[in-house]
């Protein structure tokens, strides 16, 4: 039985690494790649969303040394292009790649 989990953790781990990916031609694009590489591997979006996402900022993490306990915005957007029969949507944060997600449509 534990044998079963761990197989199917570990597809699951390879399933969640490879949507951080996405091959355009001979190029890569990349979780981490800044969002003008995005533009510059697959153009103008179709479609674009913003959010801000809260987050606690507790002392030791991100945050200056003055800030105990506070609240942090985090700008995120998707941008979603449609490529064939398919939708890749792209989330940026902070002006880098976070996810990307390739789906039929």
């Amino acid at each position: 039985m534990r044998i079963r989990l761990v197989l199917a953790l570990l597809a699951f781990s390879a399933a969640a690494q490879a949507s951080s990916s996405y091959r355009v031609g001979n190029e890569l694009l990349t979780a981490g790649d800044s969002a003008a590489r995005a533009i510059e591997l697959l153009g103008t979006p179709t479609y674009k969303s913003h959010r801000i996402d809260y987050h606690r900022c507790d002392s030791g993490s991100d945050c200056s040394r003055d800030v105990h306990i506070a609240m942090v915005g985090v700008n995120v957007e998707q941008w979603q292009y449609l490529r064939d029969d398919r939708v890749v949507t792209v989330t940026i944060v902070d002006g880098k790649v976070s996810d990307i997600d390739d789906r039929r449509d």
